[in-house]
């Protein structure tokens, strides 16, 4: 979602030198994909069809395979593509005027042309939707659209947006059909119609079947003949007696670290028939401090805490070492990464400096803290996780935690609330920018809720990121807010994750489906009939 141009360049030439590939690839064909069909099982249940609300992994991951998008990320690769685009880019110095030029011969599934009027009608639908579930608030920097021709749509900015391309080769840049989809309301009969490399033959509670698109035109080369998605409703034990008995090809989402950790073990013991398959992420989990809270608003408490946090032992112990030591907001792998917290608080435990600065706050008795979770929403271990927590504070004798728990909706309303002083947040990024690691957690309405004064991080370093087309040119100010965040300590992060799939031996591929930009290819998964 990120597009580079030279600073010195007049607009169209802007736009060729950005880093926008060349456009090509399969451009569709009689014979519709290759190879065997695959069935696939997660635990995430898909919670919209329909790109204007589902903001959810399991939506985006039907958005991801069904529509196309402007943009998008090539397998492995942090920096868009054009997909339905055969070129875009900035096209004046300030990141706020966006040009893309459409392939020719593109169609939706149902046989209609897609044209620029369709990739106006999908952005401005979301917009004014703007359903509380949906991606518009990923899309509020539009301004307006223009389509001078069938082929062309600028996109103007109301203000700086260097990130724009990212966010429109995410799943909230899906195109849809104008003539199928209602402008102003969400589209709820179960269909859904794109231009993408798959086509949504059937969707039901527990199912959801596609065929490869034979219309498909874009870069995608497709090694498989269809894919179907058998949905286990959280239950993580069914998914992994799926799998280990050959019902499922594939197991994606929801097994536990235990069950991951399990079976990675099982494979190098014993012929299971089955692989566990890694990759890398850029999800990550933090613990949030209400800096309103008597208790967790007190500086000096959340330094102890921070002095006597081993990242280490949490996910050797509750996640099996199926997640790394998180020592920033930034995840390792984004651009701008680093360790403020490391430098600052050290990798091991430090009750001796933790004791210090209660001291000198002028604590006597072991601090009182209620450490809030829930129990699905951000992991199945979340609950694990806090409890582990809980008892590395209270083992230095300086705390007397506790852990709390409520199901989603009450967790959601509490924090809205400002009822809990220490809770946890999980974040599954949207696009992989350091943007989308900062901007959602400070200012006003962030996702956090946790009443923190960014000061600088709002009024200067983010605002002046946004303008930087060139991502490598925003190093030294995320930086400098990963350092103020490791200072003021609104949000602890714990841990990033890694990312898995369990799938027998004939499958191969799934390595290109695990990435940073999080979007799960359903095309590049093969299965050998030997």
């Amino acid at each position: 979602m990120r597009t580079r141009l030279g600073r010195a360049l007049p607009p169209l030439a802007a736009v060729l030198a950005a880093a926008l590939l060349p456009a090509c690839g399969w451009t569709g064909d009689d014979e519709a994909g290759e190879g065997e069909a695959i069935v696939m099982g997660m635990s995430d249940e898909i919670v919209s069809l329909d790109p204007a609300s589902g903001y959810d992994p399991g939506s985006w991951l039907v958005f991801n395979n069904v529509f196309q998008s402007l943009l998008s990320f090539p397998p492995g690769g942090t920096e868009p593509r054009p997909e339905a685009a055969e070129e875009c880019g900035f096209t004046d110095r300030v990141s706020q005027r966006f040009t893309c030029t459409l392939r020719d011969g593109l169609t939706f599934s149902n046989g209609n042309q897609l044209t620029s009027e369709d990739v106006r009608f999908s952005f401005e639908r979301t917009l004014r939707i703007d359903d509380p579930d949906g991606p518009a608030v990923m899309l509020s920097t539009i301004d307006r659209i223009e389509t001078p021709d069938e082929h062309t749509v600028t996109f103007h900015l109301n203000q700086p947006d260097a990130t724009f391309p990212q966010k429109i080769a995410s799943g909230a840049g899906s195109i849809v059909d104008h003539r199928e989809y209602p402008a102003d309301r969400l589209r709820t009969d179960g269909q859904a119609v794109g231009s993408g490399v798959y086509i949504l033959d059937r969707y039901s509670e527990d199912e959801a079947v596609f065929s490869v698109n034979p219309d498909y035109t874009g870069p995608a080369e497709v090694k498989n003949s269809g894919m179907t998605m058998r949905l286990f409703h959280g239950d993580q034990d069914r998914l992994r007696q799926a799998v280990e008995s050959g019902e499922v090809d594939v197991a994606y989402r929801g097994l536990t670290a235990h069950d991951i950790a399990e079976l990675e073990t099982s494979t190098l013991t014993e012929d299971t028939g089955i692989q566990v398959v890694d990759g890398t992420s850029a999800e990550v989990q933090h613990m949030v401090f209400n800096m309103d809270d008597p208790v967790a608003g007190d500086l000096a408490v959340r330094q102890a805490i921070a002095y006597l946090l081993d990242r280490s032992a949490l996910v050797r112990d509750v996640y099996q070492r199926t997640a790394e030591p998180l020592y920033s907001i930034v995840p390792a792998g984004i651009t701008g990464h680093n360790t403020a917290f490391f430098d600052t608080y050290g990798d091991r435990p430090q009750p001796d400096r933790a004791a210090e600065v209660l001291e000198e706050a002028g604590y006597t008795d072991p601090v009182e803290l209620t450490l809030w979770a829930t129990p699905i929403r951000f992991g199945p271990d979340t609950v694990a996780a806090f409890e582990h927590i809980a008892d590395q504070l209270n083992a230095s004798g300086l705390f007397d935690a506790t852990v709390r728990t409520a199901d989603a909706e009450e967790f959601a309303e509490g924090v809205e609330n400002g009822d809990y002083g220490v809770y946890v947040r999980g974040w599954v990024p949207d696009y992989p920018d350091p943007d989308n690691f900062t901007a959602p957690f400070f200012g006003p309405d962030n996702v956090l809720a946790n009443n923190y004064d960014a000061g600088p991080i709002t009024s200067e370093l983010l605002p002046r990121t946004a303008q930087a087309a060139n991502r490598a040119d925003t190093v030294e100010d995320f930086g400098a807010i990963q350092d103020l965040v490791a200072e003021d300590l609104p949000v602890i992060p714990l841990w990033q994750g890694k990312q898995y799939a369990v799938a027998a031996d004939e499958i191969a591929g799934l390595q290109w489906s695990l990435d940073a930009s999080t979007v799960f290819r359903f095309w590049e998964i093969s299965k050998s009939s030997d």
